[in-house]
Order: structure tokens, then C-alpha cells, then sequence
């Protein structure tokens, strides 16, 4: 496992740099996936502004005006946040307190903060005084879809995050209830539906205040979704962030994380050795609750698959050795902060979830430029991408609900949700066509 930077260069080349250890992994794959939605989505916008079905919006601006206060205070204020969190964690970070810990604690750097401040508040000053005129300007300007993919992506950044955080709340609703301030302002507990639909909702009401129409912009954004969420799974899957599925009883580990096929009776004596670990989600000396309380060791979910000879064991039974959940048992003689694997092997489905979300990216984008009728394009996409999540939430441990006898979780109700809305809008869109 890669909690951090500073684990893949220290395996990859050797070298240890501390310093790295700020960049979390699963926050940098989160970081590239954006990267990857904004110029997927630029592009789609782009093609479909040439095709004649998006157009540009004339806006008045003032250009020539010097940097007003406000203008100074915001930069100052964002400057001083990354400074006092940035130079805090190079500088004056504990040796004992992780980064993600602390990059969600109160403590900082105060001088880091204010230089970073003075430099933000400075730069903002000269770069409007570069532009600065006698007398500033009205000017109209035409700003293109294409143009505003920035503020698109900031919109599904913020909102997905506070998206995903209220989601999870809900769905692990003791947690949250036992210590709610910690729960919101945690480095985890993030649900991705949860996200998407806070995400959606902000974007939209964007889109309809800038006068993009929304049907086009949604087809123009679905393999931009997707393959967005394919990379931020493999964020999961390096860092090992928790989002794995139930146990593989096929096999077994031993206590540093090492996969073996199992034996008949070996499975039921491991869950007894670490029993207190499946019955009360955590280990005696463990501080990290694991999600998996179970009420009894006969209730402790888990599928039997023994990966085919032309598979790598792995990809069907994982310990996420020195996870960064701190998750499991402790690794004997590793000293490191993250020193622990779970005591057996469990189906790695974020890695699944990336496979699937790459293959369905291939299909949408093969096909976009086949389909002529607006929001089928969408459709297709929540048909999938529900599709998907519904079928790998059957191998995952989530909190269930009860509904006329069924017992899904809460991301298959949205999938659910997800593969009707994506039917009733394939075939609305369908009809609607063929009338005109």
C-alpha cells in the first residue's frame, strides 16, 4: 500500500523524502481525476460548440480597475489557510501525528501563513496593476461553455466533498451522532453518490444562470464522470482507504499480510484467533474502528472464489498491507505509522470499479459521436454506472436498510435510482424525438 508519496518513492527508487509525505495518495488521484473530468469535458463542449448546439454567452466586464481591498483580503485569507497548513506540515508537523491528521487539525504554521498571505495579497496587487488603465473599461465579451469548465469542475469540487460527507453521515448515522464535529471534519467518510448528486444540482443550477443548455451539457459530461470516478478509485485501491469488499474465504494471511490458499477448517480458526477484530470492528490494542462489527463470527460476511490459474491472487483476495486506515492487525517488528494488515483477505473492489469505469468510458466515447438525439448520451451512463455499483455492491460491507424484505445498501438504492432515471430519460428523449 501507498498511503502517501513518500511510500511509492521509498518502494519504487529507493529514496526517502520525508517531505513527501504531505501528498496524500488518495487525494492526488482524486487531484488527477478532476484533471482528467476537466479536459474530457472541455473537449466534448467543444466538439458539441462546433456542431452548433451550444453558444456562447456576451457578458459585460471591467477591464483596467486596480486591486480592490476585497480583492486583496480573499487572496490574503486563502493564502494564509495554505500557508499555516502547508509550512505547518513540512516544518512543525509531530513525528507521531500523520499528515492527513493533521492537515484536519487545528494546528499550522502562523509565519508560514502569513508570508503565504503577504505573497497571495502582493501578486494579486501586481497583476492588476499590469493591467491597470487611466480610466477602466466596459467591455462586452463572449464567453463560450468550453470557457467555464473551470468553474464547473470548482462547483463539483466543493459541492461534491460537502456531498459526500453529508451522505456518509447518513449512512454510518451512529458515528456521526457519537461525535459529529469529528465525523464532519475527518479525513474520511466520503460517499460517492452522495457527491454526485450535491455536485449535480450545484452544476446545474450554474449552467442554467449561464445559459447553457442543460441536455447538452450533461451528454458532454458523462464520460467526463466516469472516468473520473475510475481514477479516484484507484486512489482507494493504493491508498486502502477501506472501500474494500467482504472477505475471500479461499483463503487465508498470515500476520504481515501474505495471501495462502486456505485449507478446510483454516478460514473459521482465523476468525476465531482475532475474533474481538470481526465482533467488535476493532482490535484491543487498535484505536481504528474497521466497519465490520459483526454479531456473531458465523454472521461475518464472506465469499469463497479461488482466483483461475491465469489470475494473480490479488485480484480476488488483498490485505491492504500498512493501509492508511491504520485498519487490522499490527505487522510484528514494522515500526512504521502505517504497520498494519487486515488478518485476512478481502475482494478488492475499488480495483474492480476502476476496470469497470475504464471500460464503460470506452463505450461512451465510442459511441458519442453515434448518437444524434440529446440526453440518450446521459441515459446510457447512469444505466452503467448504476449498473456497475449496484452489481460491486453486492461483494462490499455497507449498513443495510430494510425495504420490502430486500436489504440493499444505501448505494444500491441510489443505483437503483440511477438505472431508472437513466431509462425514463432514454425513452422520453427517444419519444420526444420521433414526435418532432
Amino acid at each position: 500500500m501507498y498511503p502517501n508519496l513518500y511510500y511509492v518513492f521509498k518502494d519504487w527508487f529507493g529514496v526517502e523524502w520525508k517531505a513527501l509525505g504531505i501528498l496524500n495518495m488518495f487525494g492526488l488521484m482524486v487531484a488527477l481525476a478532476f484533471i482528467a473530468a476537466a479536459i474530457v469535458l472541455s473537449k466534448e463542449l467543444k466538439r458539441k460548440e462546433k456542431l452548433g448546439l451550444l453558444f456562447p454567452r456576451e457578458e459585460m466586464i471591467t477591464v483596467g480597475k486596480p486591486a480592490s481591498v476585497f480583492d486583496l483580503i480573499v487572496n490574503a485569507v486563502i493564502g494564509f489557510i495554505f500557508g499555516y497548513k502547508v509550512f505547518g506540515l513540512l516544518f512543525s508537523r509531530p513525528a507521531d501525528v500523520n499528515p492527513q491528521s493533521y492537515i484536519f487539525s487545528s494546528d499550522g504554521s502562523i509565519l508560514g501563513g502569513l508570508v503565504l498571505a503577504a505573497g497571495l495579497a502582493g501578486l494579486k496587487w501586481y497583476e492588476k496593476s499590469k493591467q491597470k488603465l487611466k480610466e477602466p473599461e466596459r467591455r462586452n465579451v463572449r464567453i463560450w461553455p468550453h470557457d467555464r469548465v473551470g468553474d464547473i469542475i470548482i462547483l463539483g469540487l466543493i459541492f461534491g466533498i460537502l456531498g459526500a460527507k453529508l451522505f456518509d453521515a447518513f449512512e454510518n448515522w451512529d458515528t456521526f451522532i457519537a461525535d459529529p464535529i469529528g465525523t464532519i471534519f475527518s479525513a474520511g467518510g466520503l460517499t460517492f453518490y452522495g457527491g454526485l448528486i450535491t455536485a449535480a444540482v450545484a452544476i446545474i443550477w450554474y449552467a442554467r444562470k449561464k445559459g447553457i443548455k442543460i441536455v447538452h451539457l450533461v451528454d458532454a459530461a458523462a464520460p467526463a464522470l466516469i472516468i473520473a470516478y475510475a481514477i479516484g478509485r484507484i486512489g482507494c485501491q493504493v491508498a486502502g482507504d477501506g472501500d474494500w469488499g467482504v472477505y475471500n474465504s479461499a483463503y487465508v494471511a498470515d500476520n504481515t499480510g501474505k495471501v495462502m490458499l486456505a485449507q478446510p477448517g483454516d478460514f473459521d480458526k482465523a476468525l476465531l484467533k482475532d475474533s474481538a477484530y470481526y465482533l467488535y470492528g476493532k482490535l484491543p490494542e487498535s484505536n481504528s474502528y474497521n466497519g465490520r462489527k459483526s454479531p456473531s463470527l458465523s454472521e461475518v460476511p464472506h465469499i469463497s472464489f479461488k482466483a483461475p490459474s491465469f489470475l494473480p491472487t490479488w485480484m480476488v483476495a488483498y490485505t491492504y498491507a500498512k493501509n492508511v486506515n491504520g485498519d487490522g492487525i499490527k505487522i510484528p517488528g514494522d515500526a512504521d505509522e502505517h504497520n498494519r494488515t487486515l488478518p485476512l483477505p478481502v475482494f478488492p473492489t475499488p480495483f474492480y470499479e476502476t476496470i469497470l469505469g475504464v471500460l464503460i468510458f470506452a463505450v461512451l466515447w465510442v459511441i458519442r459521436k453515434r448518437i444524434k438525439t440529446p440526453g440518450i448520451m446521459f441515459g446510457i451512463y447512469l444505466m452503467l454506472n448504476g449498473l456497475e455499483r449496484f452489481m460491486v455492491e453486492k461483494i462490499r460491507v455497507n449498513d443495510t436498510y430494510n425495504i420490502f424484505g430486500f436489504q440493499p445498501s444505501q448505494a444500491q438504492v441510489i443505483a437503483v435510482l440511477l438505472m431508472l432515471a437513466g431509462i425514463i430519460l432514454c425513452v422520453f428523449q427517444y419519444k420526444e424525438k420521433r414526435e418532432v
